[in-house]
């Protein structure tokens, strides 16, 4: 039965094989190319494509100029705020640790139900953030340096109160779980 089955498919595919045989001189033909190719290989010959090794360097100097450019920024402005006012660097470094405590407080809370409320308080976080730089460059370039520590100073203040408030929120919301689940019967 397995015979009839290949005579089958050979009779189907006769007309598509190809049995004529090879023109002249093929296996020299073939057997130089075979010989070429090992050549290449014991000698090494391979076509130079420089392109890829450079595109790799090209990116790790690009990465390494700008881990450099924003290091010595960062530094220089710190610097230049600690000359301007002293008192702004430790109260930054009081109220950075601070904030950086709650946040880790806040990361250990998570849970399914408390996970969107925290990724919200994470984006507002960053958004306060990127105002306190605007607020540092803008007490470099020379502004009311008064009116510019107060609101550097309210908005570390500001940062700390949502951070309250989402843990009183998720307080609630564990608190509602737990009663919510000691109401229910089985």
């Amino acid at each position: 039965m397995k015979e009839d089955k290949l005579e089958n498919i050979f009779k189907s595919i006769e007309d598509t094989v190809d049995l004529h045989e090879p023109k002249a001189g093929h296996q020299e033909r073939f057997l130089e190319k075979l010989n070429a190719a090992s050549e290449e290989k014991i000698l090494g010959k391979r076509p130079t494509n420089w392109w890829k090794p450079l595109s790799i360097a090209a990116s790790i100097a690009v990465l390494i100029g700008l881990f450099i450019g924003n290091t010595f920024t960062t530094n220089g402005i710190d610097q230049q705020i600690s000359k301007i006012s002293p008192e702004v660097s430790n109260t930054e470094f009081y109220f950075a640790n601070l904030i950086e405590q709650q946040v880790v407080l806040l990361e250990t809370e998570s849970s399914p139900e408390t996970q969107n409320i925290i990724d919200d308080t994470l984006v507002q976080l960053g958004k306060l953030n990127m105002d306190y730089q605007k607020l540092k460059q803008d007490l470099i370039n020379g502004g009311n340096s008064q009116f510019i520590l107060s609101a550097m100073i309210q908005n570390f203040q500001t940062r700390i109160d949502l951070l309250k408030e989402v843990q009183n929120q998720i307080k609630t919301i564990k608190t509602f779980k737990t009663q919510s689940n000691e109401n229910l019967t089985v």
